[in-house]
């Protein structure tokens, strides 16, 4: 058994080694023109691979270059206000992100000067880095032969050495990567790395048949030979996700809009929200929950429903309008906001999407 699979990873090596000259070869005629990639500075691999987390390329075009425009370098980053970089984030999705993008750049001010360290390691310990993210920023920013493997990298891997195990197990990834290190062709690891990534993005693609005739590395694809690329890469069957009704409130009073602040941790820990409620409530059931909240006689109309999905969640969602005759007295962690103060200053959660796109006729 130890001997089938010295051999099995002795075959991957060698097919992984055939993929170096021709996909560097296709990578310098198709390469996308992308802005950290015509400036790969530390900094600026750092910020798009962050963005670039389960968030499509041509979505984050606009916001990369609105977020180097008002924040150039990590000392900038380190010492934003942390409710204006929410704002620079917003539509982006998972808050914690840039969270952990201020808390590493303040740590890289601390204790590196500002100046981005160059040790696996080094990166490895920031908030918000892992081991591809870290290998990312060492190879495309340094030129450095460390291997960035994603989805994307995963998905070209197994399909070349026509590998059927679970792309999801850690010790896989750290296998792959482990490989990939033996074969970085001398001086090209910026290009090597983007070129995997670029031919996973463009070429062999999800969730659809791949591009095999127009595939520089076709000729060596163990999956292409065998016909097995709609089998790969193998992944377990998910859990199903878990659906939650919520009923929202859009409440407006003199041209403003509630705003609710979440508590701390957890799903949209600290971001700004609608308020609302677990459970789909009818316009009865919301009257009278909004009795217990001594906000009797306030005018009630449906907005309509509307649906988010986060990683393992999903929500449900039924949104009112509530017109509130009077002002009422706040608790701390609620604030009246204007249409210019929720475009300029609040950040509200994608989940909020359709609700919010109503305020410009609602306020």
């Amino acid at each position: 058994m130890e001997q089938n699979a010295l051999n099995a990873q002795s075959s991957r090596e060698e097919w992984l080694s055939r993929l170096c000259l021709p996909l560097l070869r296709w990578y310098e005629r198709s390469a996308r023109v992308l802005p950290w990639r015509e400036e790969p500075t530390p900094y600026r691999v750092w910020v798009s691979e962050i963005m670039l987390q389960q968030t499509r390329v041509s979505a984050v075009l606009p916001y990369f270059e609105r977020f180097l425009a008002a924040l150039p370098d990590v000392a900038s980053l380190a010492g934003a206000d942390p409710e204006a970089l929410s704002k620079l984030w917003e539509g982006l999705g998972y808050y914690s992100r840039v969270r952990n993008l201020q808390r590493a750049a303040q740590m890289i001010m601390e204790q590196y000067g500002g100046e981005f360290p160059r040790r696996y390691e080094q990166l490895r310990a920031l908030p918000g880095i892992g081991d591809y993210t870290a290998g990312a920023v060492l190879s495309i920013a340094f030129n450095l032969p460390f291997p960035a493997v994603d989805g994307n990298v995963l998905r070209v891997l197994s399909r070349v050495c026509a590998d059927k195990r679970d792309v999801t197990a850690p010790a896989l990834k750290r296998e792959w990567a482990g490989l990939l290190k033996t074969i970085y062709p001398e001086g090209r690891a910026r290009d090597f790395t983007q070129a995997l990534m670029e031919l996973g993005a463009m070429v062999c693609l999800p969730n659809g048949e791949p591009q095999c005739l127009c595939c520089p590395v076709r000729e060596s694809c163990e999956g292409f030979r065998l016909g097995l690329w709609s089998e790969l890469p193998y992944k377990p069957p998910k859990a199903p996700r878990k659906i939650e009704a919520r009923t929202v409130l859009l409440l407006r009073h003199e041209g403003r809009v509630l705003l609710h602040r979440r508590a701390p941790g957890g799903l949209l820990g600290g971001l700004w929200e609608l308020p609302n409620f677990e459970g789909a409530r009818t316009l009865s059931q919301l009257q009278a929950s909004l009795e217990e909240y001594e906000l009797a006689g306030c005018a009630l109309s449906p907005l309509g429903e509307a649906k988010h999905i986060f990683t393992h969640l999903e929500w449900r969602m039924t949104g009112y309008l509530v017109t509130l005759p009077s002002p009422i007295l706040l608790p701390q962690d609620y604030v009246w906001a204007s249409l210019q103060e929720v475009e300029e200053i609040y950040a509200l959660p994608g989940a909020f999407k359709m609700y919010r796109s109503l305020l410009p006729k609602l306020l």
